[in-house]
């Protein structure tokens, strides 16, 4: 009935080492055995920038400082006209990036950035304006090439939903990881994303000193976000832009703006000219009240006119009415304009003469 207590063996407990701290090596060890190294390169995020065919040499130089302030990027050739968005996220699979900012251009004037979450979204197009790159500024601030930046964002950015997104997308994007292998373990610039005016404002500067000492370095430019995607450059559209015109319909209302302009001046050419009085100026009216007459003689004399005034005005109206006055009034317009024409053309022949 009596049960038998088995003493317990006393287990060897194993020591716990910090994470921070690299365990210490044994006094004595083979040659052959391999030295254990604790990766500190964690955050391997790797964005590919790269540009579509037709971009202008700005945008170009715009894209190559992109490139030098983040050292986490991986280059890719120019990407032809006939191929798809959707490509881009079999080519950042090809380049091991889990991140993309793609540079397309339109009629070598607009350029258009799309930043990407591959592969399952979302994707960010913008509206790059007012591109200002790093040689045309020439500005007194530098950096070191390859350190870590500090990310300024605007107090907006934790306000407004669609700003939120676009916040988390950029620390992703333009933070350098730490430990990064191409990258310096020094942190003397910032980058501050401001909200102004429905525009996201990107500006770099350097750290002078601790008590918030800036100095500019550039590049600086605008981005106007146009649609956020739930995939990556496909899908449906979560957000759009509603204040968003195009540059295009930007440039055509200005075009029909001077176009109206031009025509509202050539039509009060043509009603002067239509208008102008025909026969000369036939001295005056009133010569009588200028006549060395007293005060009532002379409103004689105006009461008299005034009555031939109102007999001459009865006379016409009797003789020739309205309809015939609109006619006549149009018929001395069209005269007008079709002179006008005639002299434009004979201008524009002797022009044309005189090129040949």
């Amino acid at each position: 009935m009596g049960k038998k207590f088995q003493k317990k063996k006393k287990t060897e407990q194993l020591e716990i080492v910090p994470m921070d701290e690299t365990p210490p090596l044994p006094p004595q060890r083979p040659s052959d055995e391999v030295v254990p190294k604790r990766e500190k390169w964690i955050n391997k995020q790797r964005v590919l920038v790269f540009a579509a065919r037709g971009i202008s040499h700005r945008d170009r130089h715009l894209m190559k400082d992109i490139k030098t302030l983040m050292p986490h990027h991986r280059p890719e050739s120019k990407m032809e006209r006939t191929k798809t968005l959707a490509t881009v996220n079999d080519m950042c699979e090809m380049k091991h990036c889990n991140k993309a900012i793609l540079f397309e251009g339109r009629r070598k004037r607009d350029l258009y950035m799309w930043v990407s979450n591959i592969p399952n979204g979302p994707s960010v197009k913008f509206l790059v304006e007012n591109i200002h790159t790093m040689a045309e500024l020439k500005m007194t601030g530098n950096c070191l090439r390859g350190s870590r930046p500090l990310l300024s964002f605007d107090s907006k950015f934790d306000e407004i939903p669609q700003l939120k997104l676009l916040k988390e997308l950029f620390t992703q994007i333009f933070g350098v990881p730490n430990q990064h292998p191409k990258s310096q373990p020094f942190i003397d610039h910032v980058y501050s994303f401001t909200y102004l005016d429905r525009r996201i404002w990107f500006r770099n500067f350097q750290i002078l000193s601790e008590d918030g000492g800036l100095a500019e370095i550039g590049p600086r430019f605008v981005m106007n976000p146009v649609k956020i995607f739930e995939g990556s450059f496909t899908g449906a559209a979560l957000w759009e832009n509603p204040d968003y015109v195009s540059p295009a319909k930007q440039r055509q209302m200005l075009k029909k703006a001077a176009k109206e302009r031009y025509v509202n001046r050539i039509e009060q050419k043509v009603h002067h000219e239509a208008t102008l009085p025909t026969k000369a100026y036939e001295g005056i009216e009133y010569d009588d009240i200028f006549e060395d007459r007293d005060a009532f003689e002379t409103a004689k004399v105006l009461a008299e006119q005034a009555k031939k005034k109102a007999l001459q005005i009865q006379e016409k109206a009797k003789k020739t009415p309205k309809d015939n006055l609109t006619k006549k009034i149009k018929e001395k317009q069209l005269e007008a304009v079709k002179q006008v024409i005639e002299k434009k053309k004979q201008k524009a022949n002797k022009a044309g003469k005189q090129k040949a």
